[in-house]
């Protein structure tokens, strides 16, 4: 296998795509030339400085608190992970080693190792004027961009486990319009990982089984029944609320479901092949029900579940872009301007902290999502092939 040495760029308008190479969980800080502290307690993940030149960085994280704790760099849209430490006991000290392009990076820590971290603050990488040279070891690449990956997976699983939690709470008490409120935020962690979640069998069908795909004699739980008794305005005429029992069983369910999902993504590994054909596969998600409106038959909030596939599309492609620019660029420069098309359409529809309602669309509206995902997926499919035969 052939040695390639690629230089690293500054952030660009593609935001997400901004290249950047790391050494996840390295522990050697003798070559890092820019050395910080983070101290990670109860309620702070406080950075020793706001910025630093790029190149090659370390972080030595120590934990304060009273709860093993982790801390995380990430992009600056909040998803991707860039690098992480884990595990890090009260009282201990871990490095993260880095290397980092100019650009906006930020910075978290998550006490307890659970929800979607605490004080998230911006960090900035000015350039340094050095060249930056990637692993040159191909490998070595494959095998960064697959361990990031399965930290982001577990991420979202761990986020998606809170957020569910405390939709069934909401739901249990009664607190139809809370329960209504964390409905779509909290689906978007499933669906940025739609692909690795149906993976796991029975998991799939019983935590987003759609009710047009019922099987005669099947039970229907997880969130889409759900949906539907959150917002009986929107069922058949005749649909009777459920029961106290009933919301009991679902909600139990729910939760218990995605617990095993939590435990499940604990010691997943990657390919690339697997990383290129998830991709493919969230989108395929996209076309299949999200654009077309039938994955929230009744709250409507599928442009939620869109943006939330797309940002696992994003994530994937990012992860592999570095390698891709060797082999195709033009494939690469195709994709970075179809998904920033493609993100252009869903930011024209964005309403506060949300989306408009799928019904609520025009049918110009539509047209012009379902073409631009065919746009987009005509390179996307090309992604695997590309990388990996």
């Amino acid at each position: 296998m052939r040695a390639r040495l690629l230089p690293l760029v500054a952030a660009s308008a593609v935001g997400l795509l901004a290249l950047t190479g790391c050494v996840a969980n390295a522990t050697d800080t003798d070559s890092a030339n820019a050395a910080l502290t983070v101290d990670s307690s109860a309620d702070a993940c406080t950075v020793s400085a706001a910025e630093a030149p790029s190149g090659n960085l370390s972080f030595t994280v120590t934990n304060s608190g009273d709860q093993v704790t982790e801390f995380y760099l990430l992009a600056d849209d909040g998803l991707r992970i860039v690098g992480e430490v884990e595990n890090i006991g009260p009282g201990l000290s871990r490095d993260l080693v880095v290397q980092l392009a100019p650009g906006d990076y930020l910075t978290t820590c998550k006490p307890g190792m659970v929800g979607d971290g605490i004080d998230k603050t911006a960090f900035t990488v000015t350039d340094s004027g050095d060249d930056i040279v990637v692993d040159a070891d191909l490998d070595a690449q494959v095998a960064l961009a697959n361990t990031n990956y399965a930290a982001y997976v577990r991420d979202q699983v761990a986020q998606l486990l809170t957020g569910t939690q405390a939709f069934a709470d909401a739901y249990l008490a009664g607190d139809d319009d809370t329960a209504r409120a964390l409905y779509a935020p909290t689906r978007a962690h499933w669906e940025r990982v739609e692909t690795v979640a149906e993976s796991f069998g029975d998991l799939d069908p019983q935590l987003d089984l759609r009710e047009a795909d019922l099987e005669e004699g099947q039970d229907w739980t997880g969130w889409h029944a759900i949906e539907k008794d959150l917002w009986p305005a929107e069922a058949e005429a005749g649909f009777a609320a459920y029961t106290p029992e009933q919301r009991q069983n679902l909600a139990d369910l729910l939760v218990a479901d995605t617990t095993t999902l939590n435990e499940k993504v604990q010691d997943l590994d990657f390919t690339l092949s697997q990383q290129t054909n998830g991709a493919i596969g969230l989108l395929d998600e996209v076309a299949t029900g999200k654009v077309t409106g039938e994955e929230e038959f009744w709250s409507h909030t599928d442009l939620w579940d869109f943006q939330a596939n797309i940002d696992g599309a994003k994530v994937l492609y990012a992860g592999v872009r570095d390698i891709l620019l060797e082999e195709d660029a033009d494939l690469a420069a195709d994709l970075d301007s179809e998904f920033t098309a493609l993100q252009a359409l869903l930011d024209a529809q964005r309403v506060g902290d949300g989306f408009t309602l799928y019904t609520e669309l025009t049918p110009a509206e539509i047209k012009a999502f379902a073409d631009q995902v065919n746009a987009l997926g005509e390179p996307l499919n090309q992604l695997t092939a590309t990388l990996v035969l």
